[in-house]
């Protein structure tokens, strides 16, 4: 075969390849946007006037996984799955609905954020695998409008609904709110939002509330936010001494 035929064959060869990349390219981002729309325009609406279903708590401040174990005890509750993603280490939290006397079962701790994005990104697929439609998400006035603006774009991109809860703070929680933070936290929410139609970020840090080991836990030892006030419920702990208590900084429990 002559060399001019090979060269006819080649380029032949990478057209059909650029046809199809592009075929492909079309139709993925044809099935993005129609999922879109699906979502945002026909999903979204019917379940906004669903019941909850579904709570998300973004970590940060002790106050808010107190308040979602009061919520959780709560008899209209008992059946919803609950996330508390990123907050107090696994101890405090397991203190806090024991003292709260809530339901355990369906109560999930999400270890793999590390940002308010990270939360959406991780937490929006495990919600998701329990079929929910409206979801409650528990963080603190400081933290809006940014939480707010983030919840609505990755939720609402898989056509669930949100209602924002703030309980309220004894103090300022930790972090802090920036325009600037703002502003690139809802620019790569919004291009997520088109990637998690085909995407879903696993995450390998989910432990079950009920699977927390306190003996375990107490024997490491472990301190929890001062306004937690698990000083009580934490001295059941037989191993604790009488020199535990309130760290020196004053914002923190040590068990």
């Amino acid at each position: 075969m002559s060399k001019s035929k090979l060269d006819l064959t080649g380029r032949l060869k990478k057209k059909k390849w650029k046809k199809r990349f592009k075929l492909f390219f079309i139709l993925l981002i044809g099935f993005i946007l129609s999922s879109l729309v699906f979502n945002v325009f026909i999903r979204l609406p019917i379940n906004t006037n669903h019941s909850v279903d579904g709570i998300l708590v973004l970590g940060g401040s002790i106050r808010r996984e107190i308040y979602a174990a009061q919520i959780a005890s709560q008899y209209e509750y008992q059946e919803v799955p609950l996330i508390v993603s990123q907050g107090s280490k696994p101890p405090c939290i397991k203190l806090i609905f024991q003292r709260e006397q809530a339901r355990m079962d369906k109560v999930w701790i999400e270890q793999c954020a590390y940002s308010t994005f990270d939360n959406f990104f991780f937490s929006v697929p495990l919600l998701q695998k329990h079929g929910v439609h409206k979801v409650k998400v528990i963080t603190s006035q400081s933290h809006l409008p940014r939480a707010k603006w983030l919840s609505y774009i990755h939720l609402g991109a898989k056509g669930i609904a949100v209602e924002v809860d703030t309980p309220k703070e004894k103090g300022v929680p930790g972090n802090h709110e920036s325009d600037l933070k703002t502003f690139l936290d809802v620019t790569r929410s919004l291009m997520w939002a088109g990637v998690s139609q085909i995407i879903q970020p696993p995450c390998f840090e989910v432990t079950p509330l009920e699977a927390v080991n306190l003996t375990e836990w107490y024997e490491k030892g472990f301190n929890c936010e001062y306004q937690g006030g698990l000083s009580r419920v934490g001295s059941q702990n037989p191993r604790r001494t009488v020199g535990d208590g309130v760290a020196h900084s004053g914002l923190s429990e040590q068990f």
